[in-house]
């Protein structure tokens, strides 16, 4: 068996607790690789490929990244939360990480099948060439106005039939696991984590007749930048920038290829996230 540890080097908790999770992990025989430092080498190579069970120590954007090395693999991944929010993560500092471990190693925690996007970005070069780059996300990818913050207009599709032509700060498609993060905050809905289709939020749209909507797992969403007022524009995915300073002209999203397999305590466990995050109640 091999597992690959992913810890926020920035955290002196997360790497310390990284650091007794190997020293266990050896002792029981376990193979155990290390994701680098991307801040130190940010162009190092990452992936879970050859291994058994990913482990981040972190909050949710080392859990992103996480999922980021395991792509559509789908290597069981499992998150403990050294962070400040720590909503996706399955334990948090004070509970036993060891036996945290000891209880993904044996099967014994819950596996949470969440639905990924495989996203594709319509990118135009200085000279005028465009080229198609395809990203991986776990959470959600938006299409937004750029720095100098005009109104984008955006041409709205699901499955070829046109939606809306929408003028606003932009449109985010989100998965389910990604409707407590910008999607959210743009005003959709919370959504099971479970539920395999997308959920498609504009972003303070100048009108009061733009609407989130939710679609089937098969449909295809796609952002076009209307050509009638080519501004500039900014387009993340997972919070990632695509190229930054590139012109993404549009944007196809549907359901990807395989799902990230996350671990925790239970089915009940994201309606307790839900309460103490969203609605500040402890666990009673």
């Amino acid at each position: 068996m091999k597992i690959l540890l992913i810890p926020n080097y920035s955290r002196p908790a997360a790497t310390a607790a990284a650091v007794q999770l190997d020293a266990w992990l050896k002792h029981e025989g376990v193979e155990v690789a290390w994701a680098p430092d991307k801040k130190k080498e940010p162009d190092a190579v990452c992936t879970a490929e050859d291994c058994d069970l990913v482990v981040t120590l972190g909050g949710d954007g080392t859990l992103l990244r996480g999922a980021r090395i395991v792509n559509y693999s789908e290597v069981p991944l499992v998150g403990i939360s050294y962070g400040h929010l720590g909503f996706l993560t399955c334990a948090t500092i004070g509970d036993d990480i060891v036996q945290l471990v000891a209880d993904a190693i044996a099967g014994e925690l819950h596996l949470s099948r969440r639905a990924t996007l495989d996203v594709e970005a319509w990118v135009e070069r200085a000279d005028g060439s465009v080229d198609t780059l395809r990203c991986f996300a776990l959470n959600d990818v938006a299409l937004t106005h750029g720095i100098y913050g005009d109104i984008v207009e955006l041409d709205i599709s699901v499955s070829g039939t046109p939606v809306d032509r929408l003028r606003g700060d932009g449109f985010v498609v989100a998965t389910a696991t990604g409707s407590t993060g910008y999607a959210l905050s743009a005003g959709g809905p919370i959504v099971e984590p479970e539920f395999g289709g997308m959920i498609c939020v504009p972003i303070a749209p100048h009108t009061i007749q733009a609407r989130a909507f939710l679609t089937n797992s098969s449909d295809v969403v796609e952002l076009s930048v209307s050509p009638e007022r080519p501004v500039e524009r900014s387009c993340f995915v997972d919070g990632q920038p695509v190229e930054l300073g590139s012109r993404v002209t549009r944007v196809r999203v549907r359901r990807g290829p395989g799902d990230i397999l996350l671990l925790d305590r239970g089915p009940q466990s994201f309606y307790q996230s839900v309460s103490r995050v969203f609605y500040g109640k402890g666990v009673r």
